[in-house]
């Protein structure tokens, strides 16, 4: 089974069903089919969840296919990007797919 951590802040938003999308950057493929969450900082925390569909995009088209544009301008996408890859640089929006 698929495994990724998610940051404890962002772990709730799991669990209400408000966090539907995942961005990886040079991290390992996500496929289709059941993939566990586990809570960095918790290890007792976990949840399995289904993933319908990966696409391949550069990151910079990310906020858009999310319709998310107003809030992740590319600052903001930046700099929301280093808080889980910190040499992460702007070229680098352009040419990394996601998953979602």
């Amino acid at each position: 089974m698929q495994k990724l951590d998610v940051v404890n802040r962002l772990f709730p938003l799991l669990i209400t069903g408000e966090k539907t999308s995942t961005i990886r950057f040079n991290e390992q493929r996500i496929h289709i089919g059941p993939m566990t969450y586990w809570c960095d900082g918790d290890s007792s925390k976990s949840v399995t969840v289904w993933v319908n569909r990966c696409t391949d995009m550069p990151l910079s088209n990310a906020a858009a296919y999310l319709n998310r544009v107003n809030e992740w301008p590319e600052d903001v996408m930046l700099k929301g990007m280093r808080e889980f890859y910190p040499n992460i640089r702007p070229p680098d929006l352009e040419g990394y797919p996601f998953c979602n």
